[in-house]
């Protein structure tokens, strides 16, 4: 196999290329603003002028509070003397900081009981099932209140912020991917290939982490990216009322909107648009990803391949075969399992 051919097989380089009209814009566009964000976030201490908290520049000169955009402040300043550009880019790290900790850690519990209760089943199923179904019930933004509130008492440190808002998402988040798991390890442990690694003498627990979760995560990468962007938002609900980060410890948009609620009444909109625009941004690019992702994994919204396109190498191959996210294609499911 050529590297061309091994390239156009990664999860993201094959959904685009299998995706059609709008589609792929779609995907395309929130793969763009998505990446933009991301080089933001990794290069923050390269591209921002000053530091998040900077209140003087190289020569000792402090700035102006609430200063219109200019040379040498692009968005201007906020009321308490930060450059706006420097606060949205830092910003941008803090946004990934938060989706990291919190998709990581509801990935790992959910994925991990909803394995358990849908293989095992039993008594431990249905208790599993209803502490999900009640804890889903909850509201996120109440919960990563309280959480912040209990983490942080008060003291919205980088630490306590970011982690407030990322336990209270995991918590809520973690019955999502219980219920996906949960699902397709009930159907994965009914299939052939599982029942012949039962009687060749495979452990419990070598079945479910070999055999069945390998088969059961093809779901994941859609509700990860719609996840994310509800991560963003309850992050930036959380520095608007007050339960944030402290600009002195990280830049984040939702704080910087509360600041300047009393700045746009007096006619200063920038120390508003930028951080709100930056909010809208990245949630619309993760929710582009998320609605692509789902309509290739529908084959009754999926656009199939214009005939013309079956003239290339695989492009016939591709027409009768229906892509889910991750990769992964129902094609060589069988395959899969029985090499497994």
């Amino acid at each position: 196999m050529g590297v061309r051919a091994r390239l156009g097989r990664l999860p993201v380089i094959r959904q685009v290329r299998q995706s059609v009209g709008l589609q792929r814009g779609m995907l395309v566009a929130g793969l763009v603003i998505t990446g933009v964000f991301a080089i933001l976030a990794i290069f923050a201490p390269l591209l921002a002028p000053y530091g998040f908290n900077q209140l003087k520049g190289d020569d000792g000169v402090s700035f102006g509070a609430q200063d219109p955009p200019s040379l040498a402040h692009p968005f201007g300043t906020t009321v308490g003397g930060y450059d706006v550009l420097s606060r949205v880019i830092w910003g941008s790290q803090t946004a990934f900081f938060v989706i990291a900790v919190a998709i990581v850690l509801s990935i790992f519990a959910g994925v991990l009981l909803g394995l358990v209760s849908g293989y095992l089943g039993g008594w431990l199923d249905r208790v599993l099932v209803v502490i999900a179904d009640a804890v889903y019930a909850f509201p996120t933004l109440l919960l990563a209140i309280v959480a912040a509130i209990v983490i942080s008492h008060g003291q919205s440190n980088l630490v306590g912020g970011v982690f407030a808002a990322a336990i209270s998402i995991t918590v809520v988040f973690i019955p999502q991917y219980f219920r996906v798991i949960r699902a397709e390890a009930v159907r994965v442990k009914a299939e052939a290939f599982v029942e012949s690694a039962k009687v060749i003498g495979a452990s419990t627990w070598r079945v479910m982490f070999r055999h069945v979760l390998r088969n059961s995560t093809r779901t994941l990468p859609l509700i990860l990216t719609l996840n994310a962007s509800e991560a963003i938002l309850t992050l930036a609900a959380l520095g608007f009322l007050g339960f944030g980060i402290e600009p002195t410890s990280a830049a984040e948009w939702g704080y910087d909107l509360n600041r300047s609620i009393s700045d746009v009444t007096s006619g200063i909109w920038w120390t508003s648009i930028f951080p709100g625009a930056a909010i809208v941004l990245i949630v619309l690019g993760l929710t582009l990803i998320g609605e692509s992702l789902n309509d290739l994994a529908d084959p009754r919204l999926r656009t199939r391949r214009r005939s013309s396109d079956a003239a290339g190498d695989d492009g016939a191959a591709d027409d009768d075969i229906e892509v889910v996210p991750g990769g992964a294609i129902d094609a060589d499911a069988p395959a899969d399992r029985e090499r497994a």
